[in-house]
């Protein structure tokens, strides 16, 4: 490890030539992978046509994806300690490869939920391996540059997904979407086989089954109750949608008195011992339900409340994700010089302010100004993302970076499909209870079921911004790391306030 922080010295962000080429060839693989997070979900109305499904079906092609990355996400830190880079790396892409082909002939639905699923496997582990690989190359003080390269993948790909998607499915099928993929998953794979290298040490831990099981309970209940609660006529009074959480919530009280208790945890949750990395932690979650959560409202009230084609709809989000692609490097070397406290006001003041007006939309509001406002809430992500969590990861002695990494990565995946299902149930219950006092028992009308979409759509946004609001108050007690925490002798997390 001292050699790879020797190397860093001599170079840019990364140090040399070979570790910019292990990072690009990362890069691309987990850019298809977080792709697909939300590449499917202007298509989901063409497949429940192909695939003769209804939509309380259709929506676990989501929510799958969001299940299996919630449970796997945990074991990464095991997974990175206990294997080479380049092993991990190759069996990710491998099994996102698979599984994109899988998906692109699916012949029924159950097949094409287990290419999701295959695919969801590789980029569970995709995502905080790339993240520990920087963490571990790259000396502190160039982190902030690095991290928003990375930035652009993490940002930008699910931004862009709605373009893609709609796009594609207005003049081809849906299946275009993965036999798009797979050739440049099969080249990734092809070109990390020849030319990945391992940089991370491995320690051949073993396996504490007992905690692979309770996180598995834990997160995967916790995250199918809050999507099953998204479902069509399904409320929170449901059994499938309280029991799961209840289950996994007690799972996860277990899970965490086991590992704060075992001298080599599975997840080592001392990193919450650290104030600024779990506020962090806490912001980051918040941006997450709201920014799914918004990619998800937004595109089914401007095709089903205001009549905008799958494509017009893609358009929206277009300008927000190329911003976001060409801010993230930018906003990286301003967390280098300047820490990210006034980034990520600055970026939540932006969210904020959009998410306040996304709730005021009529079918009076001109287009132009709804991709304007989505591109300033996309200009507020790139903005605080990427310095934030390099903030909270710099808190952490190099030995837990990747129980900091997988922590972080499970939260906001596990945060973005309890957002997700949070606002559109707030939605579809306040769109009801309009309807309710308003029709009188009678059948609405459609210009009155319109009304009663937007009224849904006012209520959740209004949520989203409250949520919004928090994260904005507790971003002014962000300090910023100034000294390396990589050689701390105690073995705990340092304070890292300065």
């Amino acid at each position: 490890m001292e050699q790879n922080s020797e190397r860093t010295v001599k170079g840019g962000a990364f140090g040399s030539k070979e570790n910019l080429l292990v990072v690009i060839v990362m890069i691309l693989g987990v850019f298809v992978a977080i792709l697909n997070e939300t590449l499917l979900n202007v298509a989901l109305p063409k497949i429940m046509g192909d695939l003769e499904i209804l939509p309380s079906t259709a929506q676990w092609l989501s929510t799958g994806y969001l299940l299996v990355i919630g449970v796997l996400i945990p074991v990464t830190a095991f997974l990175i300690e206990r294997f080479t880079t380049r092993m991990l790396f190759l069996s990710a892409m491998g099994l996102f490869a698979i599984g994109t082909g899988v998906a692109a002939i699916a012949p029924n639905f159950m097949a094409l939920l287990i290419g999701r699923v295959l695919q969801a496997s590789g980029t569970g582990l995709l995502l905080p391996l790339l993240m520990n690989v920087v963490f571990v190359m790259v000396p502190l003080h160039k982190r902030g540059s690095a991290m928003g390269t990375i930035g652009i993948v993490i940002t930008f790909a699910p931004a862009i997904g709605p373009t893609v998607s709609g796009i594609v499915v207005e003049h081809f099928s849906w299946r275009t979407l993965f036999y798009g993929v797979l050739p440049i998953a099969l080249f990734v794979l092809l070109f990390a086989y020849f030319k990945l290298k391992n940089v991370t040490e491995v320690s051949r831990p073993t396996i504490d089954f007992r905690s692979l099981i309770l996180s598995t309970i834990g997160f995967g209940g916790i995250v199918y109750g809050f999507s099953s609660a998204g479902a069509e006529d399904v409320t929170w009074s449901s059994v499938g949608v309280w029991l799961p959480i209840v289950i996994g919530i007690a799972s996860l009280v277990f899970f965490t008195r086991r590992q704060l208790k075992m001298e080599k945890p599975m997840l080592n949750l001392r990193v919450f011992q650290n104030s600024i990395f779990s506020l962090s932690t806490l912001i980051l979650m918040i941006v997450m339900m709201a920014m799914f959560s918004s990619m998800i409202l937004l595109p089914i009230y401007l095709q089903q409340g205001l009549g905008y084609s799958s494509s017009s709809v893609g358009f929206v989000m277009l300008p927000g994700g190329i911003l976001m692609g060409i801010m993230s490097p930018i906003t990286g070397r301003l967390f280098d010089r300047f820490g990210a406290k006034w980034l990520a006001i600055i970026g939540l003041g932006l969210m904020g302010m959009s998410l306040l007006r996304f709730a005021f939309i009529t079918a009076a509001t001109p287009y132009f100004q709804i991709v304007l406002f989505n591109t300033f809430m996309m200009l507020g992500i790139s903005m605080l993302m990427m310095p934030v969590m390099t903030n909270a990861l710099n808190q952490l002695p190099s030995r837990l970076y990747p129980h900091g990494t997988a922590v972080i990565n499970t939260l906001q995946q596990v945060s973005g499909a309890i957002g997700t299902a949070l606002l559109v149930s707030v939605m579809s219950t306040s769109e009801a209870r309009y309807l309710a006092n308003e029709s009188a028992g009678a059948t609405p009308d459609p210009q009155l079921l319109i009304q009663a979409m937007t009224v849904g759509m006012k209520t959740a946004f209004l949520l989203a911004f409250t949520l919004v609001l928090v994260a904005w108050l507790g971003s002014f007690k962000i300090n910023r790391t100034t000294v390396s925490t990589t050689e701390e002798p105690s073995g705990q997390p340092n304070e890292g306030v300065v």
